[in-house]
Parts: C-alpha cells; structure tokens; sequence
C-alpha cells in the first residue's frame, strides 16, 4: 500500500507545473488592476499564488503556525516587485516544499497541526489534511481567479487541466 507521501507527491508535482505556468503569464504592468474594491490587486493575488507552496512546509516544519496582524511572515503576505522575483521565490518554496514533503513519514503527516491568525484558531487537523486544504486547494482556488483576472484583461491563459480557450 503506498504511503501518503507517495499518494500526494504527483498531486503535488502537477499543481505546482501548472501553477509555474499561471503564475508565468502575469503581466508586471497589470500589477495594480483589481476587479473590484474589494478584491485582490493582482499582484497581491498572484504574490499569494506565489507564496502558498511555501505553507506545506510550515505544515511540516512547526507543530503550528501563529501568524498576527504586526507580524507576518513573507510567505503570507508576499508582494513581488515584478513577475521574475515571482517565480525565483514560488520556484524556491516549491523546491522546498517538495523536499519536505517527500522526506516526510506517514506518522508525520498524521501528527495534528494548527494554525492560528491574531490568537483565532483557523486550523486543527492532521498535517496530510492540512497540506491538502491550505497549501493545494487554497492554491488551486486563488489560481483559478488569478486565471480570471487574466481573462479580464485579455491576457492568454495557459492550460491547467487541459488546454484554455486560448491554446486550442
């Protein structure tokens, strides 16, 4: 029977590949568009693309995570100065992030891990479900509306599960 790691890490290695090549397609003079008031810039919005592979190792790395409004840590509020610091940092979280993952035990990923954000618990589940839900599908989520932003001002948009409208 395969291990979590070994059930997790092809999911892991797709969505990062396919994320690369979102994140890729950002284009710096749109940094400071927004669809809304209340949304995301997009440069905010891919920075945090960029920045949430870096949160399955602080999954694995730390039995919780406490983060406050005075201080954040870079990867929870990362803002690129343009589209090539983006991807070197992504780049390098999702190296580190696999290497993590991969290195990690079955017991390890059952361990229950927390997250807290000014004192208010967000998170208490075993690290596999955390990874899952706050590192991959958080990713996933934002990724898809960082592909609708691009749609909105006519930028191509690359293929995640098959080809876009633009690649066909």
């Amino acid at each position: 029977m395969p291990t979590l790691v070994e059930l997790l890490l092809p999911e892991f290695d797709a969505e990062m590949a396919s994320t690369r090549k979102v994140l890729a397609a950002v284009p710096e003079d749109k940094f400071g568009w927004r669809p809304h008031a209340k949304s995301f810039t997009m440069r905010a919005l891919a920075g945090h693309v960029a920045e949430l592979p870096s949160w399955t190792s602080e999954v694995l790395r730390r039995e919780r995570f406490d983060v406050t409004g005075e201080s954040q840590p870079e990867n929870t509020n990362f803002k690129p100065t343009g589209t090539q610091q983006m991807l070197e940092r992504f780049e390098e979280w999702t190296a580190r992030a696999r290497a993590d993952l991969a290195a990690a035990t079955d017991g390890a990923m059952q361990q229950e891990w927390v997250m807290t954000w000014d004192g208010y618990e967000i998170v208490r589940m075993p690290r596999y479900q955390a990874i899952r839900k706050w590192s991959l599908n958080h990713m996933v989520h934002h990724r898809g509306q960082l592909g609708v932003y691009l749609r909105l001002n006519d930028v191509k948009v690359p293929g995640v599960y098959g080809p876009s409208a633009d690649e066909q």
